[in-house]
């Protein structure tokens, strides 16, 4: 295929556009820990921006992208981005900026996991789950969906994430989350956010990127590429306006609330935006808001302390993302609403499948870790906190 520069360009902004997700879930969750955590939980997504660009140079971009292999996962192609050149070949962009621009979304989904062990974890094995989780977890779901896997040879559909982002990294945080159990005094003493202002701005450059993660998908700077970002901005309004008004109805409606709310949105749209229309991603925000607000309702009923809401809004938002994208496509495919049933169901059952595979891959994992080098730090070091405990560090703020 021909390179197109203007595809080229708009790739290389997307590129970016995603990387800046990784610093901005930092300060999402930064804001919403205890300052004795806050230099931990931001350095969390930095380390897992800097693990997976190794680890998917190495044998992760092969893994996800290589050739098929049973349908489960590439061949060893690609192995230290071996062929993986300057020339466009079945995209019109270089093959090494596909890479780059699959290998931010790789990044991110780790990152957004870190909720599930906010105030807890050891750096140490942290860098061993994390390799291990993004090559055993991540990369599957990608070829699954993108790679030439099961998925996709099915007809599934998801345009930028939905079960290869937000439901592998939403369902794996509740599983690590249970394997290394709750932060002391959770349930009984008060644990509030030290800084809410800067889980807002955390919230602003998500919706900032995400313009670059779904209209990115596109892979060109076209018609298709504009209806995602139009789509991706209504949908994350309307979830951050029907969670404000749920909450508002059981008592103040929280700032944070309403960015979750509009996160809830973005993670809805995802496999959607390049398939609905504008109307249908009013539909697909709004019922995001709502249920990813009522999951995390859920979760606090029942005492999981899956610390920051991956699981309620990452994970839940994006199986019915999934699930609404079998409903709603209009857009070059088409949906339930449309006559086509199988779209639904074969949507369905992939989003079922990505949900028991991240969770219980997941659980496994953190079991092996945590019965061998451990997951958790000490009650000596989590009463200090990981700033200090982790990086000898301190916020002055």
């Amino acid at each position: 295929m021909t390179l197109d520069s203007g595809a080229t360009a708009w790739i290389l902004a997307s590129t970016c556009l995603v990387m800046l997700m990784t610093p901005g879930v930092g300060l999402f969750y930064g804001g919403l820990v205890r300052r004795k955590n806050v230099i931990a939980m931001v350095a969390l997504a930095f380390l897992s921006y800097a693990l997976v660009s190794v680890q998917w140079v190495f044998c992760g971009y092969s893994i996800a992208f290589g050739s098929d292999i049973g349908g489960f996962i590439g061949g060893p192609d690609y192995i230290g981005l071996s062929g993986v050149g300057m020339e466009a070949s079945a995209l019109p962009i270089p093959d090494i900026l596909f890479a780059a621009f699959q290998l931010v979304f790789a990044a991110l989904t780790l990152a957004i996991l870190t909720s599930g062990v906010a105030e807890r974890i050891r750096l140490s094995a942290f860098v061993v789950f994390g390799l291990l989780w993004t090559t055993l977890v991540y990369d599957p779901l990608a070829h699954w969906a993108w790679g030439g896997g099961w998925a996709a040879s099915l007809g599934a559909l998801d345009f930028a994430g939905g079960t290869v982002v937000h439901i592998s990294s939403g369902f794996g945080a509740l599983a690590i989350a249970l394997v290394i159990g709750k932060r002391m005094g959770f349930g009984e003493n008060s644990i509030e956010p030290h800084n809410i202002p800067m889980t807002l701005l955390g919230a602003a450059l998500l919706w900032f990127g995400w313009f670059g993660f779904n209209a990115g998908s596109a892979i060109a700077a076209d018609g298709l590429a504009s209806n995602a970002l139009m789509v991706t901005n209504t949908a994350a309004a309307a979830g951050a306006l029907t969670w404000l008004l749920a909450s508002s109805i059981r008592g103040k409606p929280s700032s944070v609330g309403m960015v979750s709310g509009a996160i809830a949105g973005l993670v809805g749209i995802t496999p959607a935006a390049g398939f609905v229309d504008v109307p249908s991603s009013l539909v697909i925000g709004g019922v995001a808001g709502l249920i990813c607000y009522g999951a995390l309702l859920w979760r606090l009923k029942k005492g999981f302390d899956e610390s920051l809401d991956a699981w309620a809004i990452h994970g839940v938002g994006g199986l019915w993302g999934a699930i609404a994208t079998g409903i709603f496509a209009s857009v070059g495919k088409t949906g339930l609403l449309a006559g086509n049933a199988y779209q639904f169901g074969i949507n369905t059952i992939d989003a079922l499948i990505a949900v028991g595979y991240a969770f219980v891959v997941t659980y496994i994992l953190a079991m092996i870790i945590d019965r061998t080098i451990g997951l958790r730090v000490s009650e000596d070091e989590e009463y200090v906190g990981l700033d200090i405990s982790q990086h000898g560090e301190r916020a002055r703020s």
